[in-house]
């Protein structure tokens, strides 16, 4: 099937500097479309071909609405859209802009990224696993702070492992703060990056945000909070079962880890991983896995993943410190 529509006026800037947005279209709905003066010729099969129009007059009701994109931003809701056949581009678009994100507007950068936050709104627990890079610990607290926001949350609790990389605290110089605060500093990163500074001082100091190791949460009953463990792989069992109890009335949890690089002495099994083997079977806790193609750092962090992985696979070795398998089990079907 061949297509022509006309293109009104800004609509071009749908297809990104260098045509990128454009081959990204092309690619992904299997057509090929020529850009002309004021036109797109679209060549392909039928359902593709009216894909390709439904995007593009989307994109142009929403120019007419006011909206506004950075380039990476639009390539981000895209990718996402042309992944599902049921979404269109308004929707997503709309459905970004409403949440209140703090100081800045976050957007899935894959169908990956959009699942994790859907689930994290449907469900009181949700594990996050996949690579570095992939914003399991960005979009969490991004989730957490547009909970806090919204005042469906009292309190945003934040913990990390306080052992990484083979280093044991009591080896460390200063206080007990100086020694875990490197550990948990990529959850200030964090922070500081969706909220002004002034405000995010002032919720540590009131402990409406709260960022400690996992053993301080020993003994306590966290209820109206949104619950992130960061590092997860680098819990023992003993302590992943401890984290998850904490749990209380009116509360979200998030789990995030990286089985692929677990930290734990050699023989001994993440409690990430026992925590998956136990809970899985119980309804009402969401399970995202994300994969290189979720990466959304530097394109080189997307083949170096990919590269660990088939040489794991070829040489039938893990890249990390446990025996275990960094493969997904298998899941049971939603409720």
């Amino acid at each position: 099937m061949r297509k022509e529509v006309q293109l009104t006026r800004g609509i071009a800037t749908l297809f990104g500097t260098l045509d990128e947005n454009l081959r990204l279209l092309e690619n992904a709905l299997h057509l090929t479309a020529h850009l002309k003066t004021d036109s797109l010729e679209i060549e392909g099969e039928a359902g593709s071909v009216e894909r390709m129009e439904e995007i593009v007059e989307d994109y142009g009701q929403l120019l007419k609405e006011g909206v506004s994109f950075s380039n990476g931003d639009l390539n981000a809701y895209l990718k996402v859209v042309v992944e599902d056949p049921a979404l269109n581009l308004r929707t997503l678009v709309h459905g970004s802009q409403h949440r209140q994100f703090g100081k800045k507007a976050v957007v899935p950068k894959s169908p990956n990224q959009r699942l994790y936050m859907d689930l994290t709104d449907s469900y009181d627990m949700v594990f996050g696993i996949g690579p570095a890079g992939t914003g399991k610990t960005y979009l969490a607290v991004a989730m957490a702070v547009s909970y806090l926001l919204a005042r469906k949350v009292n309190r945003i609790v934040l913990a990390r492992p306080a052992v990484e990389a083979g280093e044991r605290l009591g080896f460390l110089p200063g206080t007990i703060q100086e020694k875990v605060d490197p550990y948990l500093r990529p959850l200030y990163d964090a922070l500081f990056d969706l909220l002004e500074s002034d405000k995010v001082e002032r919720y540590l100091e009131r402990q409406t945000i709260e960022i400690a190791p996992i053993a301080f949460m020993r003994g306590r009953t966290l209820n109206d909070s949104f619950i992130i463990l960061d590092e997860a792989q680098n819990t023992t069992g003993e302590q992943m079962k401890m984290f998850l109890t904490r749990m209380g009335f009116n509360s979200k949890m998030v789990v995030t880890g990286d089985i692929t690089q677990i930290d734990l002495p050699t023989g001994r099994r993440s409690g990430l991983l026992t925590a998956v083997d136990v809970v899985r079977q119980i309804h009402g806790i969401g399970f995202v896995y994300f994969n290189e193609r979720d990466v959304v750092r530097h394109n080189l962090v997307q083949r170096i993943i990919r590269a660990y992985e088939e040489y794991s696979q070829t040489n039938g070795t893990s890249t990390n410190s446990s025996a275990d398998s960094g493969k997904p089990p298998s899941l049971p079907s939603e409720p």
